[in-house]
């Protein structure tokens, strides 16, 4: 279904590229009023297009994930920064898996200029971004392609991950819940990201902060199994608390505003 107006059809892009739009700054942007705002937003709610959030509204999601192309520009510049951070715990001379996502392929980016490394991978882009590199050894599991994204999913990626065990593995994840589950949208995907979780001494899970307004209908797993979750912000207490509890090292790119000034909290 299309948006009712241009107004509308407008909101809908910005949200697609920002990941989330506001009532105020789409109010000051088209000099209308908080109301007329409000109201767009809950038409294009009431078609499915936008979640409405706490001040604004951000893609719908729930069974379907949003286009590759999207994702990619949502919070694009979080994201990079999130890939040189997870990048930065990442040794020379040792084995990784990626798995699918616009996070984890900003890690890959990140990584060119490391040495001596083995990475295995279902994910194509990231194939592609390192075999070029004659410091690099690329694996890429095997089976079906999923033309939207170059993930491979299914069993014979399954079978072939579980014939490694890796230094780290390097996760993305479609949404992340208040209760610290992970979560996406395709079984097959999940199962191949659950056998890198099982298959890895260490696990750093890398996700900006959109992914804990979002949801997603299939389970990959629960925060507490993973060591390093690196984010551009992590505003959930309950979430920071979780990862607390379970030993989780929580690690933030976003500069942080404390005392007036702006800090920022660096990778170890």
């Amino acid at each position: 279904m299309e948006p009712a107006s241009s107004r509308q059809r407008e909101i809908l892009a910005l949200a697609r590229v920002q990941g989330r739009v506001s009532v105020d700054g789409l109010a000051e942007k088209f000099d209308v009023t908080p109301q007329t705002i409000r109201k767009d937003l809950n038409d294009l709610c009431e078609q499915r297009l936008l979640s409405r959030i706490h001040g604004g509204a951000i893609i719908a999601s729930g069974v379907e994930n949003t286009a590759y192309e999207a994702r990619r520009l949502i919070a694009a510049r979080e994201k990079r920064a999130i890939g040189d951070a997870a990048a930065a715990l990442v040794p020379d001379q040792s084995s990784l898996f990626i798995n699918i996502g616009t996070t984890t392929e900003e890690v890959a980016r990140a990584l060119i200029g490391h040495e001596d490394l083995l990475v295995i991978t279902n994910n194509l882009n990231v194939a592609r971004t390192l075999y070029p590199y004659p410091s690099f050894d690329v694996i890429v599991a095997g089976g079906p392609v999923r033309r939207s994204d170059g993930a491979v999913v299914g069993a014979a990626a399954v079978d072939l991950i579980r014939q490694f065990k890796v230094d780290t593995a390097v996760i993305g994840t479609s949404a992340i819940d208040e209760e610290g589950a992970l979560l996406d949208f395709d079984y097959r995907e999940v199962r191949v990201s659950q056998a890198i979780m099982e298959n890895a001494r260490r696990v750093i899970l890398v996700a900006d902060r959109l992914k804990l307004e979002r949801t997603a209908p299939v389970r990959i797993g629960h925060i507490s199994q993973v060591q390093v979750f690196v984010t551009d912000r992590l505003s959930s207490a309950g979430l920071r608390d979780i990862c607390l509890q379970n030993s989780v090292e929580v690690i933030e790119t976003a500069p942080v505003e404390v005392a007036g000034l702006d800090q920022v909290k660096q990778a170890r």
